[in-house]
């Protein structure tokens, strides 16, 4: 139509066209391309050679880098993830992040991180050392490709060893009640289990910072969980959704939703001293605070959203 032609035009009457006819441009372009090739190229021969450092969970920063900018496009156009309250994150020494789990796969876990490493005040690219279900562990790729990545398993010892490395580690109390919860339970936090968090934050004195995801829940939307194929594939869940396993790989293709990431103030552990570890009344007391915190958090945040997308 001439509307259409006459919007082209318009977007077309500052450029200079000679530009691209210029052999400098695609010299210069030509140089750009070598630079990334010869980059990948580079960085394949040292993984070949073993030129490379980890540290003792395994973490290969080099690893991060590459995953970094698929990371971030997740975060910031796939999802377009709403951030608030990075302040309370603090950015050096040990804390540690308390947060819902949702979503049938561990996105929430690496929109978190991804949030400290792009967004936080300080600009420093922290990187949070989320732990994971143990049973990951046992897959042949998926375990070496989450350690490299700086994801831990999810066990007491390791949230210690590495708040005393004062660390930024993140935790899912819900654990499997949460990732695998049915779509018709979303945002209901399950139980936080026996606090063992807590007890990691006292025994080390680390603020325990709450974190309430809103939009990871509708990723995946989890009609029913088919226990006998989980069963049969040793698999904790295998989730049934409207796209998966119906649409095949294209089922495993989050759904665009618009996501809210809260972090709220944290709660101070040193007033009650690393003995208190000890006490389950201020284990319980403090596990449901965190809880608490999140849940509503959670709701306000679910009142406030216009949509789901």
């Amino acid at each position: 139509t001439a509307a259409q032609i006459e919007r082209v035009n318009s977007m077309l009457q500052d450029v200079d066209l000679r530009d691209y006819l210029d052999p400098d441009f695609w010299r210069g372009i030509g140089m750009v391309l070598r630079y990334q090739i010869d980059e990948q190229v580079q960085f394949i021969q040292r993984r070949l050679r073993g030129d490379y450092t980890t540290d003792p969970f395994g973490m290969d920063r080099d690893i991060i880098e590459v995953a970094r900018p698929f990371l971030t496009f997740m975060y910031r156009t796939w999802w377009r993830v709403t951030t608030t309250g990075l302040e309370h994150v603090p950015s050096e020494g040990r804390a540690l992040l308390v947060a819902n789990h949702s979503g049938v796969l561990p996105w929430d876990g690496a929109m978190i991180a991804t949030a400290v490493a792009n967004d936080h005040p300080a600009q420093n690219e922290r990187i949070v050392r989320s732990l994971h279900l143990h049973w990951f562990t046992t897959l042949p790729v998926i375990a070496p490709t989450l350690a490299a990545l700086g994801q831990v398993p999810g066990i007491p010892e390791n949230a210690i060893r590495l708040l005393e490395r004062d660390e930024l580690v993140c935790v899912f109390p819900e654990g499997l009640k949460g990732v695998g919860k049915l779509f018709k339970d979303r945002y209901k936090l399950a139980r936080f289990g026996r606090g063992g968090f807590v007890q990691a934050a006292l025994r080390t004195q680390a603020p325990i910072v709450p974190v309430a995801v809103v939009g990871a829940e509708e990723i995946y939307p989890m009609l029913a969980n088919a226990e006998g194929i989980a069963k049969l594939f040793g698999f904790p869940y295998f989730p049934l959704t409207p796209f998966f396993p119906w649409f095949g790989l294209l089922g495993v293709i989050p759904l665009p939703t618009h996501w809210y990431i809260t972090f709220c103030p944290p709660i101070d552990t040193g007033v009650y001293g690393p003995d208190a570890a000890d006490d389950p009344i201020t284990v319980l007391a403090l596990s449901e605070q965190v809880r608490e915190t999140i849940q509503a958090t959670i709701n306000q945040k679910l009142t406030e959203r216009p949509s789901v997308f």
